[in-house]
Formats: C-alpha cells, sequence, structure tokens
C-alpha cells in the first residue's frame, strides 16, 4: 500500500516517473477500464473545485466510481467523531482515500488508521503533492526543469502549493526566487532546508526588480482563511498584481503559473498574453491525477 502524504517522500527519480506517466496518459497511453469496479473516496473538509473535481474525473476516465463527503457539516465530524474513526470507517467503503483537511498534519494521521492508500488533497499550511506534480508537469511541457530561475509570488508563509513546489524543486537544478508580502515570507525553516539540499534561494521585495531574470513566475493568492484575524488580511491584500504592462521586457520563454483560484493578484488581462499558462496548468491536473490513481489502485 502506497501513500501520497507529501513531496518530501519522493525522490527526483519518483517525481521524473510520475511526470513521464502522466504524458504517457495525455497521449491516450492507458486502460479506460483500469479501475473498474474501484471505488474512491473524496473527503474535503475544506472548499474544493479543482482538486476535488479532478480526481473525480480522474477516476472516470479510469473505469472507476467515486464518492464523497464535501464539509464538516455534512459529516460525523460535525457529531463529535475523530478524523482516526472517520478514516477507518471510510477505509471500508473505498480502495482509496483522497483527504483535503485544515490542519497541517491530518493526511499522514490518516495514513496512520487508513487500511487504503491515503492521497494528500491538501492538509491546512502542510503540503498539496498532486498539486506540486502538476505543476512541475506543466514547467517540463515548456521547458527542461535543470537550469532555471523560478519565482515563487505572493504568500509563501500560509501557503502549502508554495511550499511543496519549493521542497519538489530542490531536488532539480534551479535557482529560487522569493517575493512576498511583509510578514508572508517562506519560512526560515523551509528555507535552511532547501538550502541545506544545495538550492540558492535569494529573497526579493519588488517582483518587478527580478521578473526580467525569470523563466518561471509561480503567483499565489493572499490566503485569507489562513490569517487570524480580518485587520491582518486586508494590511497585505493586493499588495501586488500580475498585469501586461509588468510582463514587459519579461524573457519571451516566461510562463506564469497560479494554483487558482486567484482573486486580485493577476490582471485577467494577462489571460490573453503568451505567458498565462494558469488554465492549461489547471487542465494538467487529469493527467497527472490519472497518474497517480494507476500507481496507488492500479
Amino acid at each position: 500500500m502506497q501513500h501520497i502524504i507529501s513531496i518530501r517522500d519522493f525522490t527526483r527519480q519518483d517525481l521524473d516517473s510520475f511526470l513521464d506517466r502522466a504524458e504517457l496518459v495525455e497521449r491516450g497511453g492507458f486502460d479506460p477500464r483500469m479501475l473498474e469496479g474501484k471505488i474512491l473516496a473524496l473527503l474535503f473538509f475544506e472548499p474544493s473545485t479543482r482538486t476535488r473535481m479532478s480526481f473525480a474525473s480522474a477516476m472516470a476516465r479510469l473505469g472507476g466510481t467515486s464518492i464523497s463527503v464535501d464539509s464538516v457539516e455534512a459529516s460525523s465530524i460535525a457529531k463529535g467523531e475523530t478524523l482516526a474513526d472517520t478514516i477507518r470507517v471510510v477505509s471500508g467503503y473505498a480502495d482509496a482515500i483522497v483527504l483535503r483537511h485544515p490542519k497541517e498534519g491530518a493526511a499522514r494521521l490518516a495514513s496512520e488508521f487508513a487500511t487504503v492508500p491515503v492521497i494528500n488533497a491538501g492538509d491546512g499550511a502542510g503540503q498539496h503533492p498532486s498539486q506540486t506534480i502538476l505543476d512541475l508537469y506543466t514547467i517540463r511541457r515548456s521547458m527542461p526543469l535543470d537550469g532555471l530561475e523560478i519565482g515563487l509570488l505572493g504568500d509563501l508563509r500560509y501557503g502549502r502549493t508554495a511550499h511543496s513546489l519549493a521542497h519538489a524543486l530542490s531536488l532539480y537544478d534551479v535557482t529560487l526566487h522569493t517575493i512576498a508580502p511583509p510578514g508572508l515570507d517562506l519560512p526560515l525553516s523551509v528555507v535552511h532546508e532547501l538550502r541545506r539540499h544545495g538550492m540558492e534561494v535569494v529573497k526579493h521585495g519588488d517582483v518587478g526588480k527580478v521578473i526580467r531574470d525569470l523563466d518561471v513566475l509561480y503567483v499565489t493568492r493572499i490566503q485569507r482563511e489562513r490569517f487570524p484575524d480580518s485587520a491582518s488580511y486586508y494590511d497585505v491584500a493586493s499588495s501586488y498584481r500580475i498585469t501586461p504592462d509588468l510582463l514587459e521586457g519579461a524573457r519571451e520563454h516566461l510562463i506564469v503559473l497560479h494554483p487558482l483560484p486567484r482573486v486580485d493578484e493577476i490582471d485577467p488581462a494577462v489571460d490573453r498574453t503568451p505567458f498565462a499558462r494558469y488554465f492549461e496548468q489547471s487542465r494538467n491536473g487529469i493527467p497527472v491525477r490519472m497518474a497517480l490513481l494507476q500507481e496507488v489502485m492500479g
């Protein structure tokens, strides 16, 4: 039984293997009945559109079915049931579990009680491994992963997508540029870990001063749900915005990514530029998650 909990559990060889398999899937190299008769449980205790629907779509394309819980209020957790007991019960209903939970470490805990594979679909400010693999896949479709200058912009303190991607990129030969509003910098513990892996991490205060040097700009939103109060959120909200004017002079092959949803951090006018790849990035969730389901259930 193989759980997919954290990108830290992967080697570069593991990631490259998933990327190769996703590419094969996208070219039609899969059995549409591979998971016929299998059931995937989608336990989402935080809001989700792309992750939940793409896992359901991936399961259906492989011939399987899915069952779901979409909120705490719709589950027995609202009655006081522990997550451990919920996982024990759902393990008897499905062949694998995809879990999103607001508390960091919840997916690791679930894997200790599950009798079927668990896939982490986001645990608080922790990890989001399937998102990271589709991020890498999107980059690799445009350029080789080694030798890149990659910028992470936005909420790098609470953003689990940024944390996961940074750890994955430390397995490749890239330079990481971090750009964040005050108080939302990438945690020092993460920076130290990346540097221990040999990654060069450069901190910037203004995206405009580094945009011309980047091959990839990964934008994240300010996550209101991670802030302790509204005042703290509004202090930093709308503190940065990617516009066509900002992208003037950028490298021709620059790609702009975003895990979505976006709020105000990317001007919709950017959608019409050749730099925008975030909707393609979202679509790439299908072949990548099909590859993941093949791995844990096939």
